[in-house]
């Protein structure tokens, strides 16, 4: 006897239909108008949608191929907490391909394309920095500028007009864009969006609402896709960590990349999404980096730049002058800024093709190598026991069959012939002692089958997100996260001679045969989350910090601070003998120097820098608490701008600070100051706040007027002593870039306090 069946109904279910991704990313999607909608695309948002499903693969007419999104919000707002807000490169790239959208044939391929969705400056920002990504420099008189030949600006732009499949196309030969302002557009099927505030969206279809807000609060960063262990890595002679074997689509792993040490000192090769995820679980701090040798511009050896534009010193960037041009173009589109600014902070320094430019004693040779955009790939060795020892980084590399495939029947002057190719081949399959090779295929990437006859010591592939085959097994080997291959081990006690040189650092003027005296105590090694110091403890040790990063909390206060290398856990209370007024806990691996509270103290009277040290832990104290210097810069650097710190104490009724006032910022320290516009208090500064980052940042005038209230506080801290720091650079450009936003959304008022 059959049952009667009820259905329940699908009519109640919403029309449109929003899901929060990760942090920062949200999915709004409209079935019924066949839209469904990236919200925020910061680094390895595709990662994100993958692994929450909203990306799949289908098939249809026999063709596999990939679901998605088919339009992107961006947010308002390129920065937020350091981090770069729009990063469209790789969503488009799977609209575009692995969707199908631009294939010939491809069912996918009806016409419609990607849409891009925001503010006029972003999606103008965008639409430059991915025809930047796709292509580099778009011209002979672009490559020529960087002073490289007539005859190799010709053959760079044959190359690229190969893999372009002879055509360079405007983004918005690919692209749709809609601007989003305060009145409701509909963008397609009926779907409506307006911006009803800065960075807070208002979809509707229908008779729905759905309200998508892209702002990031204080303190929150964009998370990771994968999870990473921590590692305890050593600082060798010379040594490479291999901190990324994936590609832009893995989502397991960071992308290619290594991690180079030399006599000690850091140095990365490429700068992936996540990479201070990655750094810290290596346990590495941002500030310990020497440099990055950069190969090319593709997102996922080029997103991690904002985090090395964060350190507290300017990081050597290493490339050569023609890739240097098209990352720094393609930087400069996705902030909308000039590149005088972007290459500011940066210690740049140029590599020659083919040849060995010696960097210290570490040698390093770039060469030319086939891709759509400027790319080199990079040898590096070092004298050791009457040989060089060289590690190859072949990174974004084409097949052997793709470049066959690129030699015309009859070449013309300056293009890619055979004999291009055969040298290329050469330098590929050059022996060493490492090497690591982009296995990724297709039309631009490389195949573990064009190394089964290298005879290289070690042979890492890498660049892929599948498993290796049991073929490419054959070939090369498999390198896990953190695992290091160790060139040359360190015999020299590296650790000690970066303790002297952050003791230098601290304490300039002091002998050194005091130094001597404090490194003749012991170093210790901690594990990740160990508390070194609680509060109210009274500490018998200080520990200068060698590597890695510590946490300073204290809970009741809601404070919270990074410590880098650099700085002394339990400094002020091991002096005095007090009890300290934070908890200090690694975040991974940390290696310090333990110095006895006691004999620390006698170096301080005996060296007269008692009064000194008051003064910096006061100063230092204070910036530690204002948004705009805590966080990860060191003690060096925290007492140069502490030298340079002028206190203006108010009384009674004020001027108010004009605008041809010096090029300055200045910090409220206690009391209140005004923002003035046309004589009216528009805004009201607390203890923390900041002003002047426009005549630091442009060398220009205050734009506004300031009134200190009765019995304000206030610190001025002139440009020279923070023009030189990226991570407070970094951070004025934040602001100041929230500001104009707040302003052009039509929300003068509501500038937020950062503190």
């Amino acid at each position: 006897m059959q049952k009667n069946i009820k259905f329940v109904g699908v009519k109640n279910l919403p029309k449109i239909i929003k899901t929060k991704v990760t942090t920062g990313v949200i999915w709004v999607e409209v079935p019924e108008a066949g839209m469904s909608i990236l919200c925020g695309c910061p680094e390895d948002a595709v990662k994100h949608l993958m692994q929450r499903g909203f990306i799949q693969t289908t098939e249809k007419d026999g063709v596999q191929f990939e679901t998605g999104p088919n339009a992107i919000l961006l947010s308002d707002l390129p920065i937020q907490n350091g981090a770069f807000c729009n990063l469209s490169e790789f969503p488009v790239l799977q609209m575009l391909y692995r969707q199908g959208m631009l294939l010939p044939d491809h069912p996918n391929n009806t016409g419609v394309r990607p849409l891009l969705l925001g503010s006029e400056g972003q999606v103008r920002a965008q639409m430059q920095y991915i025809y930047r990504g796709n292509y580099g420099l778009t011209s002979k008189a672009e490559i020529m500028a960087t002073g490289m030949s007539a005859a190799d600006a010709e053959l760079i732009m044959d190359m690229k007009s190969k893999f372009a499949f002879g055509n360079i196309r405007a983004t918005e030969e690919l692209l749709d864009s809609h601007i989003i302002d305060a009145a409701p557009k509909e963008i397609r099927g009926g779907v409506m969006v307006c911006r009803i505030d800065t960075n807070i969206f208002e979809f509707t279809y229908e008779d729905e609402i759905v309200i998508v807000d892209l702002n990031l609060p204080q303190g929150q960063k964009y998370r990771s896709p994968y999870p990473l262990g921590f590692q305890n890595i050593s600082r060798e002679y010379f040594a490479v960590i291999h901190s990324g074997q994936g590609d832009g689509w893995d989502v397991n792993r960071p992308s290619m990349s290594s991690i180079l040490v030399y006599q000690g000192k850091i140095y990365l090769i490429d700068a992936g999404p996540n990479v201070e995820y990655s750094l810290t679980a290596l346990g590495i701090g941002i500030n310990e980096i020497e440099g990055i040798f950069h190969t090319h511009c593709h997102d996922d050896h080029f997103s991690g730049l904002t985090t090395l534009m964060r350190a507290d010193h300017r990081i050597k960037y290493f490339a050569t002058p023609v890739v240097r041009a098209s990352v720094f173009k393609k930087l400069a589109a996705l902030m909308s800024k000039e590149e005088s600014l972007v290459s500011s902070y940066f210690d740049i320094i140029d590599l020659e093709f083919d040849l060995w430019n010696d960097i210290e004693g570490l040698e390093v040779r770039p060469l030319l190598s086939p891709h759509p955009v400027e790319t080199s790939v990079l040898s590096f060795r070092t004298f050791w026991e009457g040989r060089y020892l060289t590690y190859a980084h072949l990174a974004d590399i084409a097949s052997f069959k793709v470049m066959r495939g690129m030699i015309d029947e009859v070449p013309a002057d300056n293009s890619f012939d055979q004999s291009r190719f055969e040298q290329v081949r050469q330098e590929y399959l050059a022996h060493v002692e490492l090497k690591k090779i982009d296995v990724g295929g297709g039309l631009i990437h490389g195949a573990a089958e064009d190394f089964k006859e290298d005879a290289s010591d070690k042979i890492i592939l890498s660049h892929q997100s599948e498993a290796l085959t049991s073929s490419q097994k054959e070939i090369g080997s498999s390198a896990p996260f953190g695992m290091a291959d160790v060139l040359i081990a360190d015999q020299s006690d590296n650790m000690r001679r970066i303790a002297f040189e952050f003791l230098r650092a601290n304490f300039p003027d002091i002998d050194k045969h005091h130094f001597r005296t404090m490194l003749n105590n012991q170093i210790v090694e901690f594990m990740p989350g160990t508390i070194i110091l609680k509060k109210g403890q009274v500490n018998d040790d200080i520990y200068l910090i060698l590597t890695g990063n510590v946490e300073q909390i204290n809970s009741e206060e809601e404070y919270y601070n990074a410590m880098s290398a650099g700085g002394m856990v339990g400094e002020y209370s091991g002096i005095h003998g007090f009890q300290s007024l934070y908890t200090y806990r690694t975040i991974g691996y940390v290696v310090a120097l333990r110095l006895p509270s006691k004999s620390f103290s006698e170096f301080i009277g005996r060296t007269n820098l008692s009064a000194r040290i008051e003064k910096m832990h006061e100063y230092r104290e204070f910036l530690n608490r204002t948004w705009l210097f805590g966080g990860s810069i060191s003690p060096a650097v925290q007492n140069r701008v502490a030298d340079q710190m002028i206190r203006h104490s108010y009384e009674g009724e004020n001027e108010p600070i004009k605008a041809d006032q010096a090029r300055s910022i200045f910090i409220v320290a206690g009391g209140t100051c005004g923002k003035l516009v046309n004589g009216e208090v528009v805004q009201t500064l607390t203890a923390g706040d900041f002003f002047g980052e426009e005549t630091i940042l442009f060398d220009q005038d205050l734009t506004d007027e300031y009134r200190p209230a009765q019995g304000a506080n206030l610190f001025e801290i002139p440009a020279d002593a923070i023009s030189n720091i990226p991570a407070v650079m970094w951070k004025l450009l934040e602001q100041h870039e929230k500001n104009t936003n707040l302003i052009i959304a039509g929300a003068p008022a509501k500038l937020a306090s950062v503190v």
